[in-house]
């Protein structure tokens, strides 16, 4: 039994976790006290008060016997145990709007990818499959001079300390090219990427990556750097936020430390940011990452970026660094496909250890649409409900799993919301949607509100015809192929659908 087993698990949990997940229910843990059972290894972790205990044994206990599991090739059982209310809880156990935070997560705010540990959201939302460890109620006892973050000493050993927040290049090692579900929403994208990987400084770099929230830009970039990795254990590579690079800069321009700043970014091999859009209306940081920009291509290290929109569609950045955004290739991650969904639904389902349906798949398919975040939170909350009622997952389970979404999606989108959307957009009259105006700056929004219509709710063509003013359903088909074709051509179009949508969507 090694001694060092959580210190392992924790390095592991760091790497799959989002920081600010791993940091507030992970990090602040002290170090398990370790020893043999009839039926393995036992681990036991002391947790300060019955909310994180509940919360930890909830969402991630059963990833984290599964983890210390495989690195100890021998059974674990994780014992998690209330520590005596007379010790000092742990630095930073709970934050002061820890309980808000778990709600906004079982809400489904910070999904993560099937292969992560789960968050309930989803970062996103984001349960797994059944059999976390018990978590007995007697409280333990510990030494009196026992600091927080330290194991009580074994005999012959000394306390072990728990492991930094995250790896230096800041990869998540769960986000690769092979559990990524691939479909013609991601098929050029993820072919970029693949080339990226493959031979990084030589083709398409840049590489700026953008669409809307939850469709797997990070997932994609993450992926790259853990390829490149994999091939090159030596190469320089660092993910980051746009948020921590604009961190970086105020730091350094507090101290008066630039070479610092450019010491860090201006030797990478590989640069991976995401959401480059948080650069806009600061002028300093601009200025700092279009000299690491330079730098890093001068050098021929790749940079791949993402965005909540493509390059030219950014506000409040300098036009040479559009120029530059643009100037290598820009690809774009739509919305997935039903066939996509259902795709994702099952791989994900199978990573939790539950065999879903096709029907079931394609009805929760069916009825989310947005993303794949808001996919595996659907998911999550079905595979929940047939645990806590011991239920078989059928498409009765689901509906009612999912009642609430499905009453807020049918209250809120409604054809008529549409059309009202639809013109506020354009600038045009509601009633023009049912008049027989046929002028192109009047019929192009109506067969985009005809498109959103078959997209967003559950009427038919005839139905949705009736109210485009008693028009055929033919007229709608036309309407939705036309939308539907021009969307993957015209980059403005797929922006513009793209706002619709998730405004409607609220």
């Amino acid at each position: 039994m090694s001694p060092d087993l959580w210190q392992r698990g924790c390095e592991r949990l760091a790497a799959e976790l989002p920081e600010q997940q791993y940091n507030t229910w992970i990090r602040p843990l002290p170090a398990a006290e370790l020893s043999d059972g009839a039926e393995g290894i036992v681990v036991q972790v002391r947790v300060p008060n019955r909310f994180k205990l509940d919360w930890i044994r909830s969402q991630y206990a059963s990833r984290i016997e599964s983890i210390l599991g495989e690195l100890a090739g021998a059974p674990v059982r994780l014992s998690l145990q209330l520590a005596a209310r007379d010790l000092p809880p742990p630095s930073r156990a709970v934050p002061a709007n820890g309980p808000v935070r778990a709600a906004a997560l079982l809400n489904g705010q910070a999904l993560a990818p099937a292969t992560r540990v789960p968050v309930p959201v989803p970062a996103g939302g984001e349960g797994r499959a059944d059999g976390p460890a018990e978590a007995p109620d007697t409280h333990a006892s510990a030494s009196a001079g026992q600091r927080p973050g330290m194991a009580p000493p074994r005999a012959g050993g000394p306390a072990v300390h728990l492991p930094p927040a995250a790896n230096a290049h800041r990869l998540n090692t769960a986000l690769t090219f092979d559990t990524l579900v691939a479909g013609r929403a991601n098929q050029m994208a993820r072919t970029a990427a693949l080339h990226v990987a493959g031979a990084p400084g030589v083709m398409y770099n840049p590489l700026f990556i953008y669409g809307g929230v939850g469709l797997g830009k990070t997932h994609l970039i993450h992926a790259v750097g853990n390829a490149l990795l994999r091939d090159k254990p030596d190469a320089r590579v660092l993910y980051l936020h746009a948020e921590q690079f604009i961190s970086d800069v105020v730091k350094n321009y507090q101290r008066k430390t630039f070479d610092e700043l450019k010491a860090k970014y201006h030797s990478l091999d590989l640069l991976l940011i995401d959401d480059v859009q948080f650069f806009a209306g600061k002028d300093r940081t601009q200025e700092e990452f279009f000299n690491a920009f330079e730098a890093l291509l001068a050098k021929r290290a790749h940079i791949i970026m993402t965005s909540d929109t493509y390059p030219k569609g950014l506000v409040d950045i300098d036009e040479r660094l559009t120029s530059r955004f643009d100037a290598g290739l820009t690809v774009a991650i739509e919305p997935p496909e039903l066939e996509m969904r259902v795709a994702i639904l099952i791989r994900k389902a199978l990573a939790e250890g539950t065999e879903m349906p096709e029907d079931v798949a394609f009805f929760v398919a069916k009825n989310v649409r947005a993303n794949v975040r808001e996919l595996e939170g659907a998911l999550r909350k079905v595979l929940a409900y047939s645990r806590f009622s011991h239920k078989d997952i059928n498409i009765n389970l689901a509906r009612e799993a999912l009642k609430d979404l499905l009453s807020i999606q049918n209250r809120q989108i409604s054809v008529e919301n549409i059309q009202k959307t639809v013109a506020d957009f354009y600038k045009i009259k509601v009633a023009d949607m049912y008049s027989k105006k046929r002028p192109a700056s009047i019929a192009k929004p109506r067969q985009i509100a005809m498109y959103l219509a078959k997209e967003l709710t559950q009427k038919s063509l005839p139905e949705i015809g009736e109210l485009f003013g008693g028009r055929d359903h033919t007229t709608v088909l036309h309407a939705v192929r036309k939308i539907g074709g021009d969307r993957t051509k015209d980059t403005e179009l797929n922006q513009q659908l793209h706002v619709l949508e998730q405004t409607l969507k609220g």
